[in-house]
C-alpha cells in the first residue's frame, strides 16, 4: 500500500504516514499530534449527514424559530427574516453579520461538501475538488449557527415574563443542524477524498489506477 508523505501542522516535521488499519491513528512522533485517523466508510455516511443536515437547513430557513404572542398581537420568523428586520431597522452589521454566519456559511460548508461527496465517487476526481477540499475548511470555520442558537435561548428566556414565547419547527431545525454539522465534520476522511483527485499531470491517483494502468507503468520503464 502505498504511504502519504505529510509535514505535521503543529511542529512541521516531514514524515511517512503509513497504511492504517480500521480506526487506526497516526501521530507524530516529535510532538504527539495527532495525524491522520482511518475511517471506514467515511465517504458514505458522510453523504447521509450531509444530504441530512441539506434538509435541516432548509427546514431551518423557511419555518418559522418562534412565535411571540403579547397585547394580542402575534408575531414569529425566521432567520433570514431576523436579519431582514434588522436590516430594515439600521442595524446593518449586525443583519450581515447574521446571514454571513447562520445562512451563507453553513449553505456553503453543505453545498462544497456534497459536490465533494458526489464527485469523488468515480475516481479520479476532477482536479476542482481540490479546491473545494479547501474551500470547505474555510466555509466550516465562519458557520456559527450553535452561536446564534445559543443568543435565540437567552432572548428566548429575557422575554418569556414578557411575552407568550411558542417555539416553533425552525429552532429544533437549528438545533438539528447543529449536530449534524458536527458529525458530518467528525466523519469526513479529507485524505479520502484527496486521494482520488487527478494530479495536475493528469496522471491517475495511485490507488485507482484503471485496470492494467500498473502492468502498463511498469512496462513503459
Amino acid at each position: 500500500m502505498p504511504e502519504d508523505l505529510v509535514a505535521c501542522p503543529e511542529c512541521d516535521l516531514l514524515q511517512r504516514i503509513p497504511s492504517l488499519q480500521p480506526g487506526g491513528t497516526a501521530c507524530c512522533p516529535r510532538c504527539g499530534r495527532k495525524l491522520a485517523t482511518c475511517k471506514p466508510g467515511s465517504l458514505e455516511r458522510t453523504t447521509a449527514l450531509a444530504v441530512a443536515a441539506s434538509i435541516a437547513f432548509l427546514f431551518a430557513n423557511v419555518e418559522p424559530l418562534m412565535g411571540l404572542s403579547v397585547a394580542g398581537r402575534e408575531s414569529s420568523t425566521t432567520i433570514a427574516g431576523g436579519a431582514w428586520q434588522m436590516w430594515m431597522q439600521g442595524e446593518k452589521i449586525t443583519a450581515l453579520l447574521i446571514a454571513l454566519f447562520a445562512v451563507i456559511a453553513p449553505a456553503l460548508e453543505i453545498g462544497f461538501l456534497l459536490a465533494i461527496l458526489i464527485s469523488v465517487r468515480r475516481p479520479p476526481a476532477p482536479r476542482w475538488v481540490g479546491t473545494l477540499l479547501r474551500w470547505v475548511e474555510i466555509a466550516g470555520s465562519w458557520s456559527m449557527a450553535e452561536v446564534m442558537l445559543l443568543g435565540i435561548l437567552v432572548s428566548l428566556v429575557k422575554i418569556a415574563a414578557l411575552a407568550r414565547v411558542v417555539p416553533g419547527v425552525g429552532i429544533f431545525a437549528v438545533g438539528g443542524l447543529i449536530l449534524l454539522l458536527a458529525a458530518m465534520s467528525s466523519s469526513f476522511d479529507p485524505r479520502e477524498a484527496w486521494s482520488r483527485v487527478r494530479w495536475v499531470n493528469g496522471e491517475w491517483p495511485q490507488r485507482v489506477l484503471p485496470s492494467g494502468g500498473a502492468d502498463a507503468a511498469e512496462a513503459g520503464r
